[in-house]
Parts: C-alpha cells; sequence; structure tokens
C-alpha cells in the first residue's frame, strides 16, 4: 500500500519538475511577450484616446472657438477636422451661424403727429462669419443665442420708440400707396438696431420689417374721424371742381353756338344779298331787252303769289295786274283776236 502510495507522488513530482523546467524554457518566455503586447496595445488605447479627445470637427454653418482653460484662444471657421489640446486644457464651443429671427412683441409708441400705436417688428439676425465678431459674441453673451436674442429684442423695443417719433400715423397707414413710407420706416429701424447689436454683440441684424401695426381704441377714433373729415374735404373739393367743370363746359357750348349761329346768319345774309343782286340783274337785264314782257311777268308773278286754290278775288279785269290778261302786253291791239277771247272769258268769270 504504501509503495502504491508513492509511486503516484513519484509521477506527480517528476510531472511538476518537467513544466517548471523543461530543456528549452518556451513557457517563460511566452509570458514575457504576452505581457509587452499587453502594454503596448494599452499604450495604443491611450494614444487614439488622446487623439479623439484632441480632434476638432467644425460643421458647415458653424464656427468652433477653442478655448484654454476658459479663455477664448483661437477660432475655427473652415469647415473639417482641426486639432486641440485634450481637456481640461482647452476646449470647444460652437457657435451657430446661421439666421435667427427674433420679436420685439407690441410696443406702444408715439408717432410725429401725437397718436399712439401699437408696432411689432421682428429681426432676422446671425453671427458673421468673422474671427473677431464671433470671439466678441462668445463674450459677450457665453455664446447663448437666447441671451442675444433677448438683449435684441430690447434694443429693437427702444428703437421702435425712437423711429417711430420721426413719422405721421399718414405715412404708415394710409389708403393711397403713395404716401406710405414703411419702407423708409424699416430701413432706417434695421440701421439702428444693427449698429447696436453689432457695436454690443457681434452680431448684424440682416433685416427688421414690421411684423405687425395695430392702433389702441382711443387712437383708432380719432384715425377714422379724421379719414372721414379727409374724404368729405375731397369729396366737397372734387365736387366744387366738377361744377367748375360743367359751367366752363356749358359756357363754351353756348359761346360756340352763339358763334356759329352769328356764322351761319351772316353766311345767310351774304347768300340773301348776293342772290337779291343776282335777281335784280336778271331783272334788270329782262327789262332792258324788252320792257314790256318784263312787266307782264311781273305782274304775273304777283298774281301767283297773290292767288292759289283757296284764295277768291273780286277785282276789276283792267286793273293791274289783272290788266295783262284782259288787254295783253301794252302797245298791242286790244281788239285784236288773239286777245278778246281771254277779255271775254275774264268778264264772264268776273260777271258770275
Amino acid at each position: 500500500m504504501s509503495g502504491s502510495n508513492v509511486h503516484p507522488h513519484g509521477r506527480h513530482a517528476g510531472h511538476a519538475h518537467h513544466h517548471h523546467h523543461g530543456p528549452d524554457g518556451a513557457p517563460a518566455a511566452d509570458g514575457g511577450r504576452g505581457f509587452a503586447w499587453r502594454v503596448a496595445l494599452a499604450l495604443l488605447c491611450v494614444v487614439i484616446a488622446a487623439l479623439v479627445a484632441s480632434a476638432v470637427q467644425v460643421r458647415e454653418g458653424e464656427a468652433a472657438v477653442v478655448t484654454r482653460f476658459g479663455d477664448p484662444v483661437r477660432v475655427l471657421l473652415d469647415p473639417g477636422l482641426a486639432w486641440r489640446l485634450p481637456a481640461p486644457i482647452e476646449a470647444t464651443v460652437p457657435v451657430d451661424l446661421r439666421l435667427h429671427t427674433t420679436s420685439s412683441g407690441l410696443q406702444d409708441v408715439g408717432t410725429r403727429d401725437g397718436l399712439r400705436i401699437l408696432v411689432q417688428a421682428y429681426v432676422a439676425w446671425r453671427v458673421p462669419g468673422d474671427v473677431a465678431d464671433v470671439s466678441r459674441f462668445v463674450r459677450a453673451v457665453r455664446n447663448e443665442p437666447d441671451e442675444a436674442a433677448q438683449q435684441i429684442r430690447s434694443l429693437a423695443g427702444s428703437a421702435l420708440q425712437t423711429i417711430t417719433s420721426g413719422f405721421d400715423l399718414a405715412s404708415l397707414v394710409n389708403t393711397d400707396p403713395s404716401q406710405v413710407k414703411l419702407a423708409a420706416f424699416e430701413d432706417e429701424l434695421r440701421r439702428q438696431v444693427d449698429s447696436q447689436v453689432y457695436a454690443t454683440y457681434g452680431v448684424h441684424a440682416v433685416q427688421v420689417g414690421i411684423e405687425r401695426l395695430t392702433l389702441p381704441a382711443a387712437t383708432l377714433a380719432a384715425t377714422v374721424e379724421r379719414m372721414r373729415a379727409e374724404r368729405e374735404t375731397v369729396a366737397a373739393q372734387r365736387t366744387a371742381a366738377g361744377k367748375r367743370e360743367a359751367a366752363q363746359i356749358r359756357s363754351d357750348a353756348e359761346r360756340d353756338a352763339r358763334i356759329a349761329v352769328a356764322d351761319a346768319t351772316a353766311k345767310a345774309a351774304g347768300i340773301e344779298a348776293q342772290s337779291r343782286r343776282d335777281a335784280a340783274a336778271i331783272y334788270g337785264k329782262s327789262y332792258a331787252d324788252d320792257p314790256q314782257l318784263y312787266t307782264m311777268l311781273r305782274s304775273l308773278d304777283t298774281l301767283a303769289g297773290v292767288v292759289n286754290a283757296n284764295t277768291s278775288l273780286i277785282l276789276r279785269t283792267d286793273a293791274a295786274p289783272f290788266r295783262a290778261l284782259v288787254q295783253g302786253p301794252a302797245g298791242l291791239d286790244t281788239a285784236d283776236s288773239a286777245s278778246r277771247p281771254v277779255a271775254q272769258v275774264m268778264r264772264a268769270r268776273h260777271t258770275r
């Protein structure tokens, strides 16, 4: 039994001796190389972590401000990858360069003509892509856009008070587009707000406009009354101008009518005089050619003018102008056979 106990022990002892004291020493060398690899891997991880901690990614539309122990030392504007010292030595503060908007809220302001109005303006602003402006913005508001927006709203409200006092209400609210100067109002407001916010915070007011404009109840009533009076004045002026134009038109028409009538009368008188001259010339020529025939024809013309279908005359046949019917032309024989039937007819008709 003791031999069997010794034998396993001897085999175990021999086996242990072979493990620790091998003839080529391979197990001890493998252990040393594993430790070195582990150390190298740990150093590599440390280096990678340091590189990752030192890398700065600048995105499009942003700027990165590198601070050293809280103090800005440089500004990165170009998008891409940059480097800095690892924290806590240096840190990176991203600054948004995109457009921001804010509103002043309704402000009770007074116009130049002494009326009160309620105006609300909006401001579109952004941080310029400049190293000095970005640094000023970070120092002024600690890179807090909300803080900057609050300050811009306050400055816009003060600017509204100042600018509105230089404009009449009619130049801001008017039914005549040519009287409205809202563009000039907004431009002047933008210039004032921009100069203040840039000098203080390093940001630019890109656009400032009127978002809402309304009137208090008292101002609204006064404005409506003034507009009514203006419309009544304009209506009275236009009515008076229309009456003046109508009177002028009537006067011109009457004058033209009188001139036309006078011209027509003059022309008619001229024509009548000329016709009389022509008739007198014809009569004169006829009388000169044959006075007896002329006398008879004039007597017949007179008779034709006096006697018509509805005329009944009882006259002596030997009186003018019927003498021409009884006796014929002067100088002719009254007993002539040609004139006797006429005389007999006239006597018969006269007798009846």
